[in-house]
This record gives C-alpha cells, sequence and structure tokens, in this order.
C-alpha cells in the first residue's frame, strides 16, 4: 500500500511513504529511507536513531531487510535511517567526501526527529570507514563545565561526549577493510601474490578512483599521511578515535571464510596467525557467528541476545575492541 502526504501514527509526517511487513516507511529526496513502528504506543517511546551505511556501490536497499527487522524487534525503541547519500558510483569520490555527506545527512536527521537521544551506527564494507570518518566529525567533546562544577548533576554523556549531541550506543562493522586493502593477503581474490598486489596498488584509481586510493593507502593530498592512517587517531579538527572510544560498544563482524574482497586480517585487524579454531563452536542464538572475542571491559550483562532468522552461508568472527 502506498500513498503521500500521509500522518502516521506518532507524529511523524510520511512523504512517498509505504507501509510493507507491518513496518511504515519513507523516502526522502534524496533518496534515503527511514522506517519505524506504525503503532501509535511503539512511535511516541522511540529515541534511539540506528544509522545504516552500505558499502561500494551499493544503495538502501543493501540492508532493507535488516532495517526491518530491527524495527520489528524493538519497535518502540529504534528508528532506522537507511543512508543513500553516497548511492552508487559516488561511492568512489573517496572516504572523506563520503563521510563529510554522512555527518550532514545524520545532522539532517536529528534535526527532524527531536526526540532522539540515543544513536548507533551499522555499517558494511567501506560503509564502515566513511562512517568512521563521520563520527569524527559530528563528535562533541563532554561538557567539561558540568564536570569541573561538583553541585551539577552528572549525566554520562557529559563525561564521554557526544555524537551530533547524541549518546553513542553502538558502532557496529561488517567486513569493513579497517586497515585498508594494501598489503599481503588484504584482498584474498589476489591470491597473496606480491606482483598482483603491488599492480593492484598502481592501478586501483583507474577503477575506483579516489576512494581505490585510500583503500591501498596511495593517496597523499597536500602532503598529509594516508587517509587511514590519519584514521587511526584524532586528527586535525576530526577527533577519530575519540569519537570511536564515545560508544559504549564496538564491534566488528569479519568473514572468516568465503570473502573474497575484504581479507579477515583487516576487517577484524587481526594476524593470519590470530585466526581461531572456530570449528564445533557456533553460537546457538547466532549460527553464522562461529567465535567471539570480548574485551575485558565487555559485560555479557549489557546484552541480551535476539535471534532473527536469515538464511545467509556466510560464516562470521567477531571482534568486539579496536
Amino acid at each position: 500500500m502506498h500513498f503521500s502526504s500521509a500522518k502516521p501514527s506518532g507524529g511523524f509526517t510520511m512523504e512517498n511513504g509505504s507501509v510493507e511487513n507491518g513496518v511504515c516507511s519513507s523516502e526522502s529526496v534524496n533518496g534515503s529511507r527511514d522506517i519505524w513502528s506504525c503503532k501509535d504506543s511503539d512511535s511516541l517511546s522511540v529515541d534511539h536513531l540506528v544509522v545504516m551505511v552500505h558499502g561500494i556501490l551499493g544503495s538502501t536497499t543493501d540492508w532493507k531487510f535488516a532495517a526491518e527487522q530491527f524495527v520489528k524487534v524493538l519497535p518502540d525503541k529504534v528508528f532506522v535511517h537507511r543512508s543513500e547519500r553516497n548511492v552508487s558510483r559516488l561511492t568512489l569520490d573517496g572516504v572523506d567526501v563520503m563521510g563529510e555527506r554522512l555527518a550532514e545527512e545524520v545532522i539532517e536527521v536529528i534535526r527532524r526527529r527531536p526526540n532522539l537521544c540515543k544513536i548507533s551506527f551499522v555499517a558494511h564494507s567501506v560503509g564502515g570507514l566513511v562512517a568512521r570518518y563521520a563520527i569524527g566529525r559530528l563528535y562533541r567533546p563532554p561538557n567539561r563545565e558540568n564536570m569541573e562544577d561538583s553541585s551539577a548533576e552528572r549525566h554520562e554523556g557529559d563525561s564521554r561526549g557526544t555524537i551530533a549531541g547524541l549518546k553513542a550506543m553502538n558502532f557496529i562493522t561488517v567486513a569493513t577493510p579497517h586497515l585498508g586493502s594494501r598489503g599481503n593477503k588484504q584482498v584474498p581474490f589476489l591470491f597473496g601474490v606480491p606482483a598482483f598486489e603491488k599492480v593492484a596498488s598502481s592501478v586501483i584509481h583507474l577503477i575506483f578512483r579516489r576512494t581505490g586510493q585510500h583503500l591501498f593507502l596511495t593517496d597523499a593530498d597536500e602532503g598529509k599521511p594516508p587517509l587511514l592512517k590519519c584514521m587511526i587517531e584524532d586528527y586535525g579538527d576530526c577527533y577519530f578515535m575519540s569519537a570511536l572510544c564515545t560508544f559504549k560498544r564496538r564491534v566488528a563482524y569479519s568473514n572468516v571464510g568465503y570473502d573474497h574482497i575484504v581479507g579477515w586480517r583487516t576487517s577484524c585487524i587481526r594476524r593470519n596467525s590470530d585466526l581461531p579454531k572456530w570449528e564445533g563452536t557456533r553460537n546457538e542464538n547466532y549460527p553464522h557467528v562461529v567465535f567471539e572475542e570480548h574485551c575485558k571491559a565487555y559485560d555479557d550483562d549489557q546484552c541480551e541476545p535476539t535471534s532473527i532468522e536469515d538464511d545467509g552461508s556466510d560464516k562470521l568472527e567477531v571482534f568486539r575492541c579496536f
């Protein structure tokens, strides 16, 4: 059922909207998709923005199923925004350019939904790098005045900083090349042959343009270090690491096998010698997650597993700390 200029539950105005699979959705003029529960009782209590970012040459369709599942499982908690400011060939413009666009897009969503107070990011492939750049732009440092005033009531957000004024909850990446694609066996389909990998570094810009240069660390804008190296710390006016540390949970999912584009080492930031012996260690709630490693600060009580059906076949490893 499709309609326009209607006003769904919770007071949200829907343009070019639809009701499908039990959830409401609307499309913006830029092509991005918002998804939320159609029930009044649910939509009125929603305060958590989930931003979903697709990978290279992707679109909002890539996250359609997952976005709907989020709303179905957590109808009274999440408002899901599927980004498409960097759709299709726009993903070749570079991680920094895409990150700036995403940051502007997130700010626009927050302005439209003043009831939001929490934010999470779920990103795939290059989208994870774009999201990391965007949060570096959106980061707001702690409120020092409140921290120094002993008589003022202290909030967790005041001591940890925020992302565009919202409390940072989850930062999740799936098969994201955090270490780039340059190096031995970082791109599996090159078979680990040094000659192939060297040639790829030289010609990647002809195929994936500026994004390819960022992935292979061959960019040198105005004499600066490669962008991915800058993103391992706070650099200039971008607070990349401070922003990442602001999130309550940081999770990197990596394919143990069958991923020919993004290698295990770069997507979970580990050496090949650290590849776990995952046979027989499947998670009962998530059968495709074959191994989990928790950081020391991880509290099992903070996360209650929820089963979501999926017919995918990839095997995943999760590394819970950057």
